[in-house]
């Protein structure tokens, strides 16, 4: 091989290499998941531009599906509420960690659970791929030391937090 081509493959190899997928927690009981979820921050997603006082209700079906309703408010906290109704499926039962949401069909968005709190207080989920990812809380705010703690868990999983957005909320 001429050696001018080495450096080319090298680079192309290297290329090639994914970063590995981050990880989840171990198991998620969705009943305890269920129910309002405020959004504290997240990296931009055009889908939630303009976007404040952004909640998310889960609720678990029999069928072991959860609905899920986001709301928000357009461009401020007195703006007109808008709302969308979408369903989410587990792709690794029992853990229940992994879902794909869908809003509109045949498109689905990963929807993984980075953190959770024990309690079931706060959360982070996000995408394998780290393009998306949201902090939320079971409160409209989330402790400034607490927040800055889940941001640096997962600045070591790869995910651009220096890109986060905080949400405003009521």
């Amino acid at each position: 091989m001429p050696k001018p081509l080495l450096p080319l493959l090298l680079l192309a190899l290297a290329a090639c290499q994914s970063t590995p997928v981050p990880p989840t927690v171990q198991r998620v009981d969705l009943n305890r998941y269920a129910g309002t979820w405020y959004e504290i921050a997240r990296l931009p997603v055009w889908f939630e531009n303009g976007c404040v006082g952004v909640t998310a209700q889960y609720t678990t079906r029999p069928n072991g599906k959860v609905t899920v309703l986001n709301a928000s408010y357009l461009r401020s906290l007195d703006g007109q509420r808008k709302s969308i109704t979408g369903t989410a499926r587990v792709t690794d039962p029992p853990a229940n960690t992994k879902l794909k949401v869908m809003f509109f069909w045949p498109f689905e968005g990963d929807y993984w659970i980075l953190r959770l709190d024990p309690d079931y207080r706060w959360a982070a989920v996000g995408s394998p791929d780290r393009d998306t990812l949201w902090i939320l809380s079971r409160t409209p705010t989330l402790d400034d030391t607490l927040y800055n703690s889940i941001i640096a868990s997962l600045k070591t999983d790869g995910f651009p937090v220096d890109q986060l957005e905080k949400t405003p909320q009521k």
